[in-house]
């Protein structure tokens, strides 16, 4: 049921274009949207049914905001911005770059071709995307044999081995006219475009000359490039009848979610194919154009010439945004290659179906049923902490972070504690949690970042208890805080909250206690690899330092270098010394560790 904050909001909504942004119960802005109708658009969340991800999206809504532009286009625009700055949960994030390879011819007096992932606006020509490195490795090491341009570093002042080879035009020793380098490059690009029919019959030419001539390694060498043409280039199916980079976006809308696939056009054929599924927060066709928006507005991305489209999609707004022509094709050909698209959707997102159920059932689902369980809201990020020491001995602290019920590794964290040294209470768990938790959340505050839905305590009502006391007492924050208690067998047997620690009822058999287990096994293994680490070091470190002639840097570089005493006994006196280190030193280090 709304309620009646959000009852009043929407009868100020205006019939304007605008972009709205959905807010949690912790004002963590978690969905963008925009609308041409801010109006219709945003009570359509609060006045329909929906099912899936808009379900759990609206269940989670107490507040909104709105902000209202003079057109549609300035609603896209600002929708990608405000969707990059706040990373919302519902929305669709793709990583910044692509990854793609591409070939370069570089924008210099004596350029070179490159492979690269990097896209500058530096004048060079960029084609691509390529499937793997592999593939733009071997068009490049083509192009060099048959279009040389430079290879060497240029100004050597005499020619070079690729000179000798026929892969350098000479700007080893010679002043190579810019007109000589503008005709290979526009060989090169007419080749790259698909246009392999002139260099197929010189090759030939070339081949069959060296023949005659009785220059059979060089005819060996002009074959094996005809079979390249044949075997990369010609090989696949030419699927276009003109040579126009484009980028073809099909898609498929099933059970609330929405399928897509990029082909991209290069040379007339299907240099590569990128595949994506989403769940549908908003309409098919909205989220459609704001992830097309994302996808051309990462970094290391050449933008096509030419975009075909389904005929829903706005495509006025994505042109005077992309700046290039985005086109739904009525007939011919360019129809066909979309409706194949469409149907390659279709096909991966029916094969997919099940398995995705099965998923979201064992982490989503998994998490929402501990939430609940605690008699908490749904929410997305559990972090869990754990210690580990020998004996007070080198204390450390692990956390780990699982994020819709899967593991978030960029978010896992190590520390070492420093003060449970200083105050030689190293097997002090309270202490050891107080500190830990203490770094952690200081260093969201400061950082201004959302906080965990539920923090979860490998340990007993000691450990969860001091954790309740820093945020609360210290940080003045409401993070719920839970304990994970093992059984006399160090596994997981249950969930303690509360002021007294009461164990919570969870079903050992569900989803939910399979995704403790999970979790408790995963931040124990993380800790005890950490603390392992970090102990050995230690002792080296402390084996070291009773070698005469051995000071502190020269520690530092054996550590940093290897590790552990068993990789410096297999170290020769060589390696060892190829640290900086001086031969008698290095044999010292050899006979006091044997």
């Amino acid at each position: 049921m709304t309620s009646e904050h959000i009852e009043h909001k929407l009868a100020l909504l205006p019939d304007l274009p605008g972009c709205y942004l959905m807010k949690n119960i912790n004002a963590q802005i978690i969905y963008v949207g925009k609308a041409k109708n801010l109006k219709n658009r945003v009570r359509s969340y609060f006045k329909s049914s929906h099912t899936g991800k808009t379900e759990r999206l609206v269940s989670e809504i107490v507040d909104f905001e709105t902000i209202i532009t003079s057109t549609n286009k300035e609603a896209f625009l600002l929708e990608i911005t405000l969707i990059q700055k706040h990373q919302p949960y519902y929305n669709i994030r793709l990583k910044q770059g692509t990854g793609y390879p591409y070939i370069k011819i570089t924008n210099e007096r004596d350029p070179m071709i490159q492979i690269t992932g990097q896209i500058k606006k530096d004048g060079a020509y960029y084609f691509g995307p390529y499937t793997n490195v592999y593939a733009a490795e071997e068009t490049m090491h083509f192009i060099q044999k048959v279009y040389p341009l430079r290879r060497c570093s240029g100004h050597l002042g005499r020619p070079c081995l690729y000179y000798h080879m026929g892969q350098c035009l000479g700007a080893c020793f010679k002043e190579v006219p810019e007109a000589e380098y503008q005709r290979q490059i526009e060989k090169i690009k007419r080749f790259l475009n698909g246009h392999v029919g002139a260099i197929k019959r010189q090759l030939t030419s070339e081949m069959d000359t060296a023949a005659q001539e009785l220059k059979f390694e060089r005819a060996a060498e002009l074959r094996d490039q005809l079979h390249y043409i044949e075997a990369t280039v010609e090989k696949q199916k030419i699927i276009s009848t003109d040579n126009t980079p484009r980028d073809i976006i099909g898609y498929y809308v099933d059970k609330g979610w929405l399928s897509i696939q990029i082909f991209f056009i290069r040379q007339a054929r299907l240099m590569k194919r990128e595949k994506r599924m989403i769940p549908i927060v908003s309409t098919p066709e909205e989220e459609l154009a704001t992830f097309i928006l994302q996808f051309y507005n990462r970094k290391n991305n050449v933008l096509p010439k030419e975009i075909l489209v389904p005929k829903t999609i706005e495509k006025d707004d994505l042109a005077a945004i992309l700046n290039v022509p985005v086109r739904t094709p009525s007939r011919g050909q360019k129809r066909e290659l979309l409706e194949l698209a469409n149907k390659n959707a279709k096909l991966v997102l029916d094969e997919k179906f099940r398995l995705l159920e099965l998923d979201e059932r064992q982490t989503i689902g998994a998490q929402n049923e501990i939430l609940n369980a605690l008699g908490l809201p749904n929410g997305h990020v559990l972090v869990a902490f754990d210690h580990s020491h020998i004996q007070g001995a080198d204390p450390v602290s692990a956390m780990v972070s699982f994020f819709d019920g899967r593991p978030d590794k960029t978010n896992y964290r190590k520390y070492k504690l420093k003060g449970a040294v200083e105050h030689q209470e190293g097997a002090d768990e309270a202490a050891n949690t107080r500190e830990v938790i203490r770094r952690r959340f200081t260093r969201l505050l400061k950082e201004n970042k959302p906080m965990p839905d539920l923090i979860l305590m490998d340990g007993g009502i000691i450990e969860m208890n001091a954790a309740k006391d820093v945020l609360e007492n210290e940080l003045n924050l409401q993070v719920p805080v839970a304990g994970m208690v093992k059984n006399d067998k160090h596994k997981t047997a249950q969930l303690i909250y509360g002021e007294e620690g009461t164990p919570v009822e969870l079903d050992p058999k569900s989803q939910g206690f399979y995704l403790l287990q999970r979790i408790q096994d995963e931040v124990h293994r993380f800790a005890i690899t950490f603390h392992r680490q970090t102990h050995n070091k230690n002792s080296l470190s402390s084996r070291l330092e009773t070698i005469q002639g051995v000071g502190p840097k020269t520690r530092t570089k054996l550590l940093k270098q290897f590790g552990s005493l068993k990789k410096i006994k297999e170290a020769s006196l060589e390696d060892i010394e190829a640290l900086g280190i001086s031969k008698t030193i290095a044999q010292t280090i050899k006979l006091s560790i044997q």
